[in-house]
Formats: C-alpha cells, sequence, structure tokens
C-alpha cells in the first residue's frame, strides 16, 4: 500500500545535511548557514537591535543580522510583518517572548514559507536553526553529510569587510 503524499514518500524529496547554506530571499538575505534542527520545534534566527512599529494596522519589526558567523562587521537590515509572539524555551532551559515572523526560505531550488522566531544568537555557533516544522515535509535530512547544496551561496558575501548593511 502506497503512503498518503507527505507520510514517509522520500523519494522526490532533496536530500539536505545537517549544516546548509540557504537564502531568505523575502528579507534580503542572499546568504546564511543554518544548522539543521529536527530537535527544534521552531526556526530561529539570529538578529540585534530589533525595533516594533506599527505600518497602517500592521505589527512590524525592525532588526539587524550578522550573516556570517564571527564577523560583526557584516550587518544586514531586515523589515516583516509579526504573525505572532511566543513564549520559546531554548536548548539551556530559559524561556524568552521572542517575535515571530513569516518569510520565504530558499534550500536547494525548494522555495517554501517558514515560519522563523528572533533572538540574540550571539554566542552560538549558527546564525540560523531550521527546525523541524519548517523542514516537514520538504527535505530528508542525512545527518552524516554537510554543505549538499554547495557553498555557492557562501559568495555572496566575498569582498565584503566593512558595514555595508542595508537600512
Amino acid at each position: 500500500m502506497a503512503s498518503p503524499p507527505g507520510k514517509g514518500c522520500n523519494e522526490d524529496r532533496p536530500t539536505i545535511g545537517w549544516k546548509e547554506w540557504l537564502a531568505l530571499p523575502h528579507l534580503r538575505i542572499p546568504a546564511i548557514k543554518a544548522k539543521i534542527d529536527t530537535g527544534a520545534r521552531t526556526s530561529a534566527l539570529h538578529t540585534f537591535s530589533i525595533e516594533e512599529y506599527s505600518a497602517g494596522n500592521r505589527m512590524m519589526v525592525r532588526f539587524g543580522i550578522h550573516p556570517l558567523q564571527k564577523r560583526q562587521d557584516v550587518e544586514l537590515f531586515c523589515t516583516a510583518p509579526v504573525i505572532d509572539r511566543r513564549r520559546v524555551k531554548d536548548s539551556s532551559g530559559h524561556v524568552e517572548m521572542r517575535y515571530v515572523i513569516e518569510t520565504i526560505a530558499l534550500l536547494r531550488k525548494v522555495q517554501w514559507p517558514i515560519q522563523v522566531t528572533l533572538t540574540n544568537r550571539d554566542r552560538m555557533m549558527f546564525r540560523m536553526l531550521l527546525g523541524r516544522k519548517a523542514l516537514e515535509h520538504h527535505f530528508t535530512i542525512d545527518p552524516a553529510n554537510s554543505y549538499m547544496n554547495g557553498r555557492t551561496l557562501a559568495r555572496a558575501y566575498r569582498g565584503v569587510s566593512s558595514k555595508k548593511g542595508r537600512k
């Protein structure tokens, strides 16, 4: 008996490793290294200087990101509508109230909407966690491999040596 779509049918899903470069085109983030984290329910994006504001009747956030690990000199600034605020427990057990936004992720030629919480991940190795809710029905994960999408996206920042973020 065949499995229903999305329930065990993996042959049409691209395979990704435990860490990958991906893009968030609606946030104008051409490349960010993400840890593929099936242990995390939601996805998280490293942010700083989060500012809440209203645009008409919509709550919005403006925030900065350092898309490259160990590179505080590379900054991008983004805006997005807030879809929720949630209490999130991090891997250390600390509970934090976070903004939640929805954006488009692009990985292995697959574009799909994801919900992302905004938090400061300065002390963490990865600027983004891609959680299991964002991954389900889209990819097969091979934890023995990494960068199965290649490292081409990383070239987006080649030659960047000073704060050239977008405000």
